[in-house]
């Protein structure tokens, strides 16, 4: 495997704490590891122009040297959908360019790992998906699970979509991104274990963030070591 997606089954449950986390640990393993947030949302403004902290985070955790503007050819400052945020800068969004970026970095390193924004089905521009995206760069899926109520809808919704596009799956990981736990985060493992044969690839338990990132970094690469069987995610 050259490259995996990993994609989430809404916004927020942990998509670029997973991906730090797997090329920080890939990284200590040896691997040369590539990443890529192909567009990112929500960024804040800096000198003038969006930052993609998402894009920042995962370059220090793979200890990449490559220049942000090829992990992240599209940031854009509003909180909206990736091709809602392309037409509200006047910009569009060229699929053609971030297959390029993609093969970029993929040549230079063993493994890329390419962060989505929100779902399987956030368009990018109109008619086409980070489905779509993950079909044209032949990248297998890794979907992370925010372990809440509505979850097994949401997970079962995603790996329906995938499996209807002909999309590889190496898994799910169940991610808590909050502190407190109800019968739904108590349940969401078993239950989903019931209702699908794609496999749970581990369960993540909240991480507070201690505010100071060589901690940080090394708190979370022991984590992901412990709680995500890193092995099965790297199955061809």
């Amino acid at each position: 495997m050259t490259g995996l997606l990993i994609t989430g089954t809404d916004t927020g449950v942990g998509k670029t704490f997973l991906a730090c986390g797997l090329a920080a640990l890939l990284a200590a393993k040896g691997k040369r590891v590539g990443v890529m947030k192909p567009v990112e949302t929500g960024c804040e403004l800096r000198d003038g122009q969006p930052y993609p902290e998402d894009a920042v985070r995962l370059r220090r955790s793979a200890g990449s040297t490559l220049p942000l503007e090829l992990l992240c050819p599209y940031p854009f400052r509003p909180a909206v959908a990736p091709e809602v945020a392309a037409e509200m800068a006047g910009v569009r969004i060229e699929k053609e360019k971030i297959r390029s970026c993609f093969e970029q970095i993929a040549a230079r390193h063993d493994i890329t790992l390419v962060e989505g924004a929100g779902g399987l089905l956030v368009p990018l521009t109109r008619g086409y998906t980070f489905a779509d995206l993950a079909r044209d760069l032949g990248t297998p899926l890794l979907v992370v699970v925010g372990s809440k109520l509505g979850a097994i809808n949401h997970t079962l919704l995603t790996l329906a979509c995938a499996q209807a596009m002909g999309l590889a799956v190496q898994g799910y990981v169940l991610n808590h991104p909050a502190a407190t736990r109800d019968l739904a985060t108590e349940t969401n493992r078993d239950a989903l274990a019931r209702l699908t044969d794609s496999p749970c690839l581990g369960s993540v338990p909240f991480f507070p963030l201690s505010g100071e990132d060589g901690r940080d970094q090394e708190a979370l690469l022991a984590l992901i070591a412990r709680e995500v069987d890193v092995s099965r995610i790297l199955e061809d």
